[in-house]
């Protein structure tokens, strides 16, 4: 069998070799995840079905500052930021579920007023029978809003059944980001 390449290029094929594992690695550092926990309480409704039900605004305090530290950047080198998944999952009843809800969406804000908020994900119809729901990314940037050490949540759901008691949900986010290193 002939040999196709020549000896003379044979010593480029371990600097490609680094070369391609130091840019995998490179990228790695330019992308990471910042996940983000809060809980927060829907109040019991009584009576009321097919109403649209606002929850008072939620403060988040985000990981986003010592998670960009530890990929060794920071905020004003932030050039993408996208939500990657968002899951709410019932803490309090043990016996509740998301059948109360026909659909939920909650948004997103750098302060408490929402006077600039931006849809975060959604989800319509709630799966019946379901102690964990996992919303639909809503598509949009969110760099401006994991800039700083806190953003506002606001939520909005349609009831599809009288909610008896109050309910505790805890919200699981994972926003996708990518990064410049500082020179």
């Amino acid at each position: 069998m002939k040999n196709i390449l020549s000896p003379k290029i044979w010593w480029l094929l371990p600097l490609l070799l680094l070369g391609a594992i130091g840019c995998k690695k490179l990228l790695g550092m330019l992308t990471f995840n910042v996940n983000d926990a809060t809980n927060f309480t829907i109040p019991a409704t009584g009576p009321l079905t097919n109403t649209v039900l606002t929850l008072p605004a939620i403060a988040v305090a985000s990981n986003s500052t010592s998670t960009y530290a530890s990929n060794k950047t920071t905020a004003n080198y932030v050039q993408d930021v996208t939500l990657d998944q968002l899951t709410l999952t019932v803490t309090d009843p043990s016996t509740q579920n998301f059948d109360f809800l026909k659909s939920i969406s909650l948004y997103i804000d750098t302060d408490a007023s929402g006077n600039s908020k931006t849809l975060l994900a959604s989800l319509s119809p709630v799966p019946t029978g379901q102690t964990t729901i996992r919303l639909t990314p809503s598509g949009n940037k969110f760099d401006l809003y994991l800039r700083t050490n806190t953003y506002t949540l606001f939520t909005t759901a349609e009831l599809a059944q009288p909610l008896p008691q109050a309910t505790n949900v805890r919200a699981d986010a994972r926003f996708f980001v990518k990064a410049n290193v500082p020179q």
